[in-house]
């Protein structure tokens, strides 16, 4: 089958950003696909344009229909890193398409921090496709977090998170548009971040430091009691530690303490 379905990682700095490449695939679709945000950074034509107003799914069905003419999406940054590749990859198979990536939000963040994103004590989180809570499991001191957020609120929520478990005293970064012409930068604590919103574009850097007294859950088997909802009835610590070590998971794997 012939390549049909392009996707196309465009940033906060439109079309200026793109490669000849990436403007090409543009310039020959039949179809426009993409959120508001994304269409608005092209030049109004004939074209028919698609959104994503409807959900995901219906979305995707969209597209479907009009399987065998060039359809191109525009999708934020990587479009494979928590991005809608992956559930394009899934439907139509990468044999019907072009995928051309344009820097994502993790790549511009960890070159504004200056941090590289080999080294082992940095993590990407996003708190976009998943609640703020995932943040627990990351909070150990040295760590550096990249966050993408969900909306304008996502700083705040996260701070306050990190503030409960000790860790107050975090240095704090937020982008707002990054790689726009209204890029924002706010640099703090988070205990000072005091509840403030911003643009919903945005995204959140961590250096983590504990406070004397922080609550840190380790990541080897056997988390305390209190990291789990439960009535008192609950396996003990030392039994849970040794029972995950014998049992040895592999990711994928479920294991349910009955």
């Amino acid at each position: 089958m012939d390549r049909w379905l392009s996707v196309v990682g465009i940033g906060e700095d439109g079309l200026d950003g793109l490669s000849a490449r990436a403007r090409a695939l543009i310039e020959a679709a039949d179809v426009l696909v993409g959120g508001d945000r994304h269409l608005g950074k092209l030049s109004p034509d004939a074209r028919p344009r698609m959104t994503w107003a409807n959900g995901l799914d219906a979305g995707i069905a969209a597209i479907e229909q009009h399987a065998g003419r060039q359809v191109c999406v525009l999708a934020s940054g990587d479009p494979l890193n928590f991005g809608i590749g992956k559930r394009l990859v899934a439907r139509f198979g990468i044999e019907a398409m072009n995928i051309l990536p344009a820097p994502g939000a993790f790549a511009l963040l960890a070159a504004r921090m200056g941090w590289s994103l080999a080294d082992g004590t940095l993590r990407t989180v996003s708190c976009h496709a998943f609640p703020v809570e995932v943040l627990n499991r990351h909070l150990l001191p040295g760590l550096r977090l990249l966050i993408l957020a969900r909306n304008g609120e996502t700083p705040a929520r996260a701070a306050e998170l990190l503030c409960r478990r000790g860790f107050g005293e975090s240095p704090m970064t937020v982008f707002e548009h990054m790689g726009g012409p209204d890029e924002g930068r706010y640099d703090t604590v988070a205990e000072e971040w005091e509840g403030r919103r911003v643009k919903d574009l945005n995204v959140i850097a961590f250096h983590l430091w504990p406070s004397p007294g922080a609550t840190i859950w380790p990541e080897t088997p056997g988390l305390p009691e209190a990291a789990f909802r439960h009535d008192g009835k609950i396996t003990k610590r030392e039994v849970r530690a040794a029972t995950l070590a014998r049992l040895a998971p592999l990711p994928g794997q479920l294991l349910w303490d009955v």
